[in-house]
């Protein structure tokens, strides 16, 4: 197997995979907040903002495997 081959099967697959994993961790994230929220309204703003700051960093992680993607899609 060429390393070209690899690399043109390996990209697709793994930035798909890190898109199913953000959204099964966003969504489970935006589910516990929501959680939280209906147990303790009064917390509300507290619990948002941490909501959107572990968001972001879920986020990032898909934006890293991206770059990471297109930066080895050169070698291609």
């Amino acid at each position: 197997m060429d390393y070209k081959f690899a690399l043109a099967l390996g990209l697709p697959l793994s930035v798909g995979i890190a898109a199913v994993g953000s959204a099964l961790g966003l969504g489970r994230a935006v589910a516990s907040a929501m959680d939280a929220t209906g147990r303790q309204p009064e917390a509300s703003g507290k619990i948002m903002v941490t909501m959107i700051i572990g968001c972001a960093l879920i986020e990032a992680i898909t934006i890293y495997a991206l770059v990471f993607a297109f930066s080895l899609a050169g070698k291609l």
